[in-house]
């Protein structure tokens, strides 16, 4: 995890399993992170903890993001912090009169999901005039690792044993 951020960003999207998605990917770049189920939260915990960035989901039920961010405009305090749409409906009916209109008159940034966490955090510091964070993706670290670990165990393994292994993992 990186070092904390003097930062905050209000994730709102009623998919739970994005919401811890997106809270992650922040939180390990330093963010502190507050979220939200739909609009209507959104708004309360906007006015509330006053984020630096708010990234928010299209489409939800109760309050869309298109009503929240209309609120948001209401408040001339609100209406300053930068908003990130993140959706799943930027070519479909449900969103795509939303998004094209939320672009042309608001927020110029979205990201369609699934979104990468790399690219995701990227975009959020990019509008929050941060530096890139310059943490390695995970994966490749993870990776190198993971490789060292198995060619020192291969050094010592019996190759009869390793041949097995291999005819098993090739079955799967």
């Amino acid at each position: 995890m990186a070092d904390q951020l003097d930062k905050t960003v209000l994730v709102v999207d009623d998919e739970p399993d994005v919401v811890r998605f997106l809270q992650m990917a922040l939180e390990d770049d330093g963010f502190t992170v507050v979220t939200a189920s739909d609009g209507l939260e959104g708004l309360e915990k906007a006015r509330k903890f006053k984020p630096d960035l708010i990234s928010m989901d299209l489409v939800m039920p109760k309050h869309s993001g298109a009503k929240m961010y209309r609120e948001l405009q209401k408040d001339k305090e609100l209406k300053k912090i930068p908003v990130l749409i993140v959706t799943g409906h930027a070519h479909d009916e449900l969103g795509k009169a939303d998004l094209e209109e939320l672009t042309m008159s608001g927020p110029g940034i979205y990201l369609e999901k699934p979104v990468k966490p790399s690219n995701y955090v990227a975009n959020v510091r990019k509008m929050l005039d941060m530096p890139d964070s310059g943490q390695p993706e995970k994966k490749s670290g993870d990776t190198d690792k993971l490789k060292e670990e198995l060619e020192s165990l291969a050094k010592d393994a019996d190759p009869e044993k390793l041949k097995k292994i291999i005819d098993e993992l090739k079955k799967k």
